[in-house]
């Protein structure tokens, strides 16, 4: 996966049908920038995007991950392999990568994201940071929880993100 963090002045939007609900999917010419569980009505741009040309069309980068979430969502499908583009301080692209390598199935809790990002006391910035990703699923902030291992926190809602921890868990119900 490739994160590329420039500017761009056109977003294409597209709503793809998940098992979770509609996610409206926003590419650049430089990757996928946005996967929301919000609705035209209600989207929240990312900074840096917000004055971007929106234009609703589906493009065969919504097509492919329209094909990859499907794989995802049949149990097929552990990592994303797209473009990703995402505007964000250099703090928030530091948490959204390292959100990158917790593994399919497992979760962290925030004081160990903060940890493996080398600040322990850095807890509450790792959590804002995460609350703040902008690309729901590809880029895996679901995967972090609680330090007694409870759902907090999901922009999505916490019923998704049961559902998507149940959905990567080998084990069955994690929760």
């Amino acid at each position: 996966m490739e994160f590329r963090c420039t500017m761009s002045d056109r977003v294409f939007l597209h709503e793809i049908p998940s098992p979770i609900g509609k996610l409206t999917a926003g590419f650049t010419t430089k990757g996928l920038a946005l996967l929301s569980f919000s609705t035209d009505a209600d989207l929240p741009f990312p900074k840096g995007l917000e004055t971007s040309t929106v234009v609703n069309e589906k493009t065969l980068e919504h097509q492919e991950l329209q094909a990859q979430l499907t794989a995802y969502f049949d149990g097929k499908l552990q990592k994303f392999d797209l473009p990703i583009h995402l505007h964000g301080t250099d703090f928030q692209q530091k948490v959204w990568e390292a959100l990158l390598d917790v593994p399919y199935g497992s979760t962290r809790s925030y004081k160990e994201q903060a940890t493996f990002l080398g600040d322990v006391k850095a807890i509450r910035a790792v959590a804002t940071a995460n609350g703040a990703n902008p690309v729901a699923i590809v880029v895996p902030c679901h995967r972090i929880v609680g330090s007694d291992q409870s759902l907090t926190g999901y922009a999505g809602g916490l019923h998704r993100k049961q559902f998507l921890l149940e959905l990567e868990s080998s084990q069955g119900r994690l929760f």
